[in-house]
Order: structure tokens, then C-alpha cells, then sequence
């Protein structure tokens, strides 16, 4: 039986990095991309299909001549918001956009789902306390738009795998790492520091994850994951004074020191909000990003270690990888 892999959100920088490999593996890959993200689509040498999570009719040619397939329907799109501002669209796209996913899944003939959620979607524990998988999802119990809609549209999947949809969902904490030229706000701490447009550092940290492991992870949860389980696809906690100091160490450049206490970020992050918008970039320091910075993010991989062979690099590497990257693209000189 032939097996075609179905990637919602194929030109994000997750969704680009599952792309690449599959195609790597040999495997038949259909993407659902923007009109907008032909060109992109076409540099990744997948064969798209032009349509919208938002327009549940123009899902539909995902599974075009697939009967009798193995189709695996890898939905990563989404949108990954770390702004003060609530914005609608994200609850669009997160939520309606997944229940029309399942409603495709539902109506065709999908082998297997895998959703993309986030770490973001499970229930904060008490600092020092090991967070692990749970099986209950609300948007009640997490804070932040963007933590709501994906605990809402996680207890959505779940809700249809309790009812014989074979569906499985993976939770990534805070991506990093090449295939992305900026956009992605961890690699536009690189991008910054390196050009040395990054005045200083904050206090805290979190979980950071390179793309291509949370990528293998994906492609693993297909072809094993459980049907209603999840699996945290993390690494482990670096402060952002530790994720400098080794970017220092990879690139040669100059160690930054300056480490803004929390409280005094936050102060400034509505005008570097601002600002951000007015030049058309990433704001990495929001209200949500720098409270984020200071909750508890010792997440637990290790189910995931268990039934998927999930096994996270070096973030040195991922470090060293992501500066090739962005020069290779002359993002960086």
C-alpha cells in the first residue's frame, strides 16, 4: 500500500523542516499551502495544493486520488503568537482551523493524524515540579491567547480520537534551528545577536528544541504514535544568559553580559511591541514572551523517548547550524 503524507503548514518553519524529511526518506508528500506560498512551495519541491485551513471545500484535494492510500495527515499549521494583543485570527486558524481538519479527516480516508500543538497547551505546574503529558485540555487552566487556542483545539483531537479517529498529538516547546530566516522569534535572537543589534538579554529561559528533532519526532509520532495520546517533544531548560553564552562560544563573538531583570523588561515591552511593528519584525520581547521566560518549563521528553525514539541534539549545534543557515541565505553576513 502506497503511503502519502499530507502536511498542513508545509512552508512554516516546522512544517519545512517535516518536508524535507520525508522527501529525504523518499516518501510521497501532498502540501496544503497559501496562494501566497507557491514560491516557497515550489523551492521545496513538494507538490502543493492551494487552499485554506479557514475553507473546509478547499481541503478536499489533500485526498484527491488517495483511496486505498496509507494517507497520514501531519497538521502543523497554525499561527504562533507571543503578542499582548489578542488577536481573532489566531482563533480562527488554531481552533476552527483544526476542527475543519477533522472534520476532512472524518469524511476521507485518513490512516492517521497528527496534530502539532505546544507545550503551551498543558497546565503550568509550580516551579521545580517535572511536567509531563496530561490528558485533560481546557483553555482555562493556561494563560495567553495563543496558549488558549491550542488547548482548546488539543481537547478537540482528543475528543474525536475517544471516537475512533486515529489520532495522536505532539507538543514541541520552543522551537529553534535552521529552515527559517528571522521570522521565528528564537532565530531572531540569533539573527540580532550575531549582527549586533541585540542590546541585551533577560533574565529566565525555557525549554528550546531544534526543528529537525521535533520534525523527526513527527514523522515518528505517525508512524507509531498511540491513537489518543500525546507526546511533549522538548529538550531541556537553558536560561537565555546560557543560550548566549554558547551562541558566543559557536560564533566567536562577543559574550553579552547585560541580563535585564524581568520586571524592568517588561516595563519596555509595550513600546519594543511598537516598534517591532512599525519596522516589520518579530517582537521578541512581548508581555506573554518575557512571562513565558519566567514560568516553569522543566518539561519531561521522555515518553517520547520511549515510544518514538525521540532523541534531542546538542542546542550547540543547533546554535552553530541555525548561523550557517542564516548566512548560507545571506540573512547574515
Amino acid at each position: 500500500m502506497e503511503t502519502l503524507f499530507v502536511v498542513t503548514g508545509a512552508v512554516g518553519h516546522l512544517g519545512s523542516a517535516v518536508v524535507r524529511a520525508l522527501q529525504s526518506a523518499g516518501q510521497h508528500v501532498r502540501a496544503l499551502v497559501l496562494p501566497q506560498e507557491k514560491d516557497a512551495a515550489a523551492a521545496l519541491g513538494v507538490q502543493a495544493v492551494e487552499g485554506n485551513v479557514l475553507e473546509p471545500e478547499s481541503l478536499k484535494p489533500l485526498l484527491q486520488g488517495a483511496r486505498g492510500a496509507d494517507v497520514r495527515l501531519i497538521h502543523a499549521a497554525g499561527i504562533v503568537s507571543i503578542a499582548s494583543k489578542v488577536n481573532p485570527a489566531v482563533h480562527n486558524v488554531n481552533v476552527q482551523g483544526t476542527r475543519n481538519i477533522l472534520r476532512l479527516c472524518n469524511e476521507g480516508e485518513v490512516g492517521k493524524l497528527v496534530y502539532v500543538s505546544s507545550v503551551h497547551a498543558i497546565p503550568e505546574k509550580p516551579q521545580g515540579e517535572v511536567i509531563a503529558e496530561t490528558e485533560a485540555f481546557s483553555p482555562d487552566r493556561v494563560v495567553g491567547d495563543y496558549a488558549k487556542t491550542k488547548a482548546e483545539a488539543t481537547e478537540a483531537v482528543l475528543d474525536a480520537a475517544r471516537h475512533g479517529l486515529n489520532a495522536s498529538v505532539v507538543h514541541p516547546s520552543g522551537i529553534i534551528g535552521p529552515y527559517d530566516e528571522g521570522r521565528n522569534h528564537l532565530n531572531a535572537m540569533v539573527l540580532d545577536y550575531c549582527r549586533g543589534a541585540l542590546p541585551a538579554g533577560v533574565q529566565g529561559g525555557y525549554d528550546f528544541v531544534d526543528v529537525r528533532d521535533v520534525a523527526d519526532g513527527v514523522i515518528a509520532c505517525a508512524d507509531h504514535g498511540k491513537a489518543g495520546e500525546c507526546y511533549i517533544l522538548a529538550n531541556h531548560y537553558f536560561s537565555v544568559k546560557e543560550l548566549l553564552h554558547k551562541l558566543s562560544q559557536v560564533t566567536g563573538l562577543k559574550e553579552m553580559h547585560a541580563m535585564l531583570p524581568l520586571w524592568l523588561a517588561k516595563i519596555g515591552a509595550p513600546f519594543a511591541e511598537v516598534y517591532a511593528k512599525i519596522a516589520r519584525q518579530p517582537a521578541l520581547f512581548t508581555q506573554y514572551s518575557l512571562y513565558t521566560l519566567g514560568t516553569n518549563a522543566l518539561f519531561s521528553h521522555k515518553k517520547a523517548e520511549r515510544e518514538l525514539g525521540f532523541h534531542p541534539r546538542d542546542i550547540a549545534d543547533t546554535l552553530r547550524d541555525t548561523v550557517a543557515w542564516l548566512k548560507q541565505k545571506r540573512v547574515l553576513n
